[in-house]
């Protein structure tokens, strides 16, 4: 079967290069998904029969310098290098992720049946006809994740391809196999032999795609959240339902409605948004009135998501936004709120937060079952540009500690710091101008 597709010059002439230098090379990957499903192709990956030394030759400015057999060759038109891999066997994975040892294989057929998922098992020739050897493209069109032979095999060599058939399932919108998706309930406790930074990246992809609620109800079905995420399987069956609450579901199913309506892009803000509430079920209590309350959750809510953003990793910039965001979500929207209210939540949240705040609490709204706006809501949006016109701390004062010391003659001490502050307060309560003039004026009458 011919494909009609305009390749790139940098693919065209890495083919033409091996095939005059009478070597194989296919197209492999998910270029291939890609081509097939008419999507814009943005990760061109090959594999050859020639190795690492031979393909050097070929291209003499490529680079390799790892044990699998890639070379990575530069383009101007590509910002990552191509990767160009040999035919490989696998054997032994001792740790469950690599393997023990590689060798490089004869022939296409023995690197493709070593590879994860059907659809990601087939190859494009240098005159684009179809390799397909595991009914690839009929589970394609079919939307399904299949593993490559015997799906318990392919998870016992390499745990983390169960997080990637449930991370590759929800980003395409795909269905897992049922022999797959058994494969991953059996054997899904092995992906805590898996590097937690490696499942991090996983789970961030997920979660960062449109599907991610579908995403995580996956992880919850197949047994991978009870390995990674055990806290959040403990918020399923957690009745928030009460006279005078306005939730309709268990917390565990509010939060996975919460991150399908948060309108985030950023994978940090909507497993925030996932899990901001996860400390209920340790804070639930049922009145004789049969009012539920979850007193305190947000603080005990912090602290899991201090221990689970430790557990996976997470760089200390995610971990600073993350807890902020988790900490601090149950603020209140009031018309009667002070300017000093709002600004308090404001540094608490801190102004570059308060954005993907407001994401993560439409997401806490429509996931509770009430509208996703109000117009408190929409008034106190309004209120947070006004009062962000105001200045927030001492830095923000068109005077410095040098001013001070200038216009009053002191020397560097406490009492800079002091005068620093009282003028501040007097500019927040807006008794005075954060102008440099009227500071200096203001300066001149303390003396």
């Amino acid at each position: 079967m011919d494909l009609h597709v305009q390749l790139p010059i940098s693919v065209a002439e890495i083919l033409e290069k091996f095939d005059t230098a009478k070597y194989e090379i296919y197209i492999v990957g998910g270029a291939v998904r890609d081509i097939l499903t008419g999507k814009v192709v943005h990760d061109w990956d090959f594999t050859t029969n020639a190795t690492p030394e031979e393909i050097l030759k070929i291209f003499p400015d490529g680079f390799y310098d790892n044990i699998f057999g890639t070379v990575g060759i530069k383009t101007e038109e590509f910002e990552r290098p191509l990767e160009v891999t040999t035919f490989r066997t696998e054997f032994g994975y001792s740790d469950k992720r690599r393997p023990d040892k590689v060798a490089w294989g004869k022939s296409l057929e023995e690197d493709l049946e070593r590879r994860d998922f059907t659809i990601n098992a087939m190859a494009l020739d240098k005159n684009l006809n179809l390799i397909d050897h595991y009914n690839s493209r009929e589970d394609l069109n079919k939307k399904i994740i299949k593993a490559v032979g015997d799906p318990n095999e392919r998870f016992g060599e390499d745990a983390l391809r169960m997080m990637r058939a449930v991370r590759i399932a929800t980003e395409l919108g795909f269905s897992i196999g049922d022999k797959t998706f058994e494969a991953i309930k059996k054997n899904s406790p092995l992906i805590g032999k898996i590097a937690k930074e490696r499942v991090k990246d996983e789970l961030f992809k997920l979660i960062a795609s449109p599907n991610a609620a579908d995403g995580v109800m996956l992880l919850k079905d197949s047994g991978l959240m009870q390995e990674i995420l055990p806290e959040l399987i403990k918020c399923f069956g957690v009745e928030q339902k009460s006279p005078g609450r306005h939730h309709i579901y268990d917390v565990g199913t509010h939060l996975v409605m919460s991150l399908k309506f948060c309108k985030s892009t950023d994978p940090v803000t909507k497993f925030a948004t996932l899990i901001h509430d996860i400390g209920k079920p340790l804070t639930y209590k049922k009145l004789d009135t049969g009012v539920i309350t979850f007193y305190n959750h947000e603080m005990v809510s912090t602290k899991i998501a201090e221990n689970i953003a430790d557990r996976l990793r997470f760089s200390k910039k995610e971990k600073d936004k993350f807890l902020t965001l988790v900490r601090w979500h149950q603020f209140t929207v009031d018309e009667h709120q002070t300017d000093s209210a709002i600004r308090r939540i404001l540094r608490n949240v801190g102004p570059e937060n308060m954005e993907d705040m407001l994401a993560l609490r439409t997401g806490d709204r429509l996931g509770g079952g009430a509208t996703e706006t109000s117009w408190r809501l929409e008034e106190f949006k309004k209120r947070l540009i006004e009062v962000q016109k105001q200045p927030f701390s001492v830095r923000d004062l068109k005077i410095n500690g040098n001013d001070v010391m200038k216009e009053l003659n002191l020397k560097p001490g406490p009492k800079v710091g002091e005068i620093l502050e009282e003028i501040f307060k007097e500019v927040e309560e807006m008794k005075i101008e954060n102008k440099k003039e009227m500071l200096l004026k203001k300066l001149k009458n303390l003396s």
